[in-house]
């Protein structure tokens, strides 16, 4: 990772103690910080317990997530394609969707997190993760489902549950964690707090307000049991953790 003296959190930071999203709004519009900070909660948990060794973040952009690995790696290399525009860290500029620049097995975790819906050619890129992989690495992923067009015009799939176990099989990965993040409330959350942030003078407020108060909801029980109820069917996100594995084991 190039110039790490020079990083700085930017999507995702520390609170209290639990990795949550920016307050930041213009690196997250308070439309989308419901879905960051559930995200935030998956990755903050997957990512210390799965990430080893050498490591790759693909897709890496500003390199939010550094902070939540770099105590548990040896090393990090970081690649994007230019036209991202974030570049102070990259250590390759290259497209996800074709051939990667790295020998067999050069790394023991990827991290994919809300990049594979920007790949024009996800057969190629799973391909090219299970080839770069060590055995027994391990793929740390996240992806959208019910979420808007985003980074247009470069956004291409949604991917449901079945399809992305599937990838994972057949390119020679055993899923070992899949969370179906956020049920139908968050995505009401997340719908209603995207329009609502455009109201002139009080609508971010508001926006804010729904988002706060529907994450701080997740903890009451009732609550919380509508939300995984309902996400089988209607995930605002997933995380997946799945780890490379020989033909023979």
């Amino acid at each position: 990772m190039r110039n790490i003296e020079l990083w700085a959190p930017t999507k995702y930071e520390y609170r209290r103690g639990r990795l949550r999203v920016t307050k930041n709004t213009s690196i997250v519009h308070v439309g989308s910080r419901l879905c960051g900070d559930l995200l935030a909660e998956s990755l903050g948990k997957y990512i210390p317990m799965f990430a080893t060794g050498r490591l790759v973040d693909l897709g890496c952009g500003a390199v939010p997530l550094y902070g939540v690995y770099r105590d548990n790696v040896e090393s990090v290399t970081c690649v994007d394609w230019s036209p991202c525009g974030i570049d102070s860290h990259l250590d390759f500029s290259c497209d996800l969707s074709s051939p990667l620049p790295f020998e067999d097995s050069s790394f023991d975790t990827i991290i994919l997190s809300d990049v594979l819906e920007h790949v024009p050619e996800p057969v190629m890129l799973w391909s090219e993760m299970s080839r770069i992989l060590s055995d027994q690495g391990v793929l740390i992923l996240s992806t959208p489902f019910y979420y808007c067009l985003h980074e247009q015009p470069h956004d291409y799939f949604r991917f449901t549950e079945h399809s992305l176990r599937r990838f994972a099989e057949q390119n020679g990965f055993r899923v070992e964690q899949f969370e179906a993040v956020g049920g139908s409330p968050e995505i009401i959350t997340d719908i209603v707090g995207k329009h609502m942030q455009f109201i002139p003078f009080i609508g971010k407020y508001c926006a804010a307000f729904l988002s706060g108060l529907t994450y701080t909801l997740r903890r009451v029980s009732v609550f919380r049991s509508l939300s995984k109820k309902t996400a089988y069917a209607f995930p605002l996100e997933y995380a997946m953790v799945a780890r490379r594995i020989r033909m023979d084991d």
